[in-house]
């Protein structure tokens, strides 16, 4: 694959900016794996790649806090919500946290909530939609176990591209 950094290497850049486009590398490697889920393109950062780290929960986001506020190396953290819109599972303070520890951005298979702010910040944040209504925090949940939505099998290790055009994941 092409994808290059700023420096003309392949792969991510600084905390996962890079220079791609998802079409050019599913034309390049068509055993990538398309998410047909389409989530919306909710953070600040709409280009971002990483190694994938993935958490599973359902309206708990106690899991999700405590990864993303630990170093991120420039990964990129996809959780399975299991679809629920009952309440956000990140907001502009996780997010915040996020950034601050070097994450590259977040998938999520359910909601968020502070669109406005997560649009401002330079975080990548892909999500189904927003819920103002907060989760509980109790740390019920799995850390880096495979997890499966839209078609795709997220793998813990592997690498995920995200752009306007949509997600790709290396095969799992």
């Amino acid at each position: 694959m092409t994808a290059q950094n700023d420096h003309g290497e392949p792969g991510a850049g600084a905390a996962g900016s890079a220079v791609f486009a998802t079409c050019d590398l599913y034309d390049e490697d068509e055993s990538l794996q398309s998410l047909s889920l389409q989530l919306l393109n909710l953070g600040g950062r709409s280009r971002f790649t990483g190694t994938i780290r993935t958490v599973s929960c359902y309206r708990d986001n106690g899991l999700v806090k405590e990864l993303l506020n630990s170093p991120g190396a420039g990964s990129v953290l996809v959780v399975d919500g299991a679809g629920s819109l009952d309440s956000a599972l990140i907001g502009d303070m996780i997010a915040a946290s996020a950034i601050e520890n070097g994450w590259a951005g977040v998938v999520i298979h359910g909601a968020v909530r502070d669109r406005e702010q997560l649009a401002e910040m330079d975080l990548g944040v892909r999500a189904l939609g927003s819920n103002p209504r907060k989760s509980v925090k109790d740390g019920v949940g799995e850390v880096d176990v495979t997890v499966q939505f839209g078609g795709v099998t997220f793998v813990p290790g592997a690498t995920l591209w995200s752009d306007a055009d949509g997600v790709l994941v290396t095969p799992g």
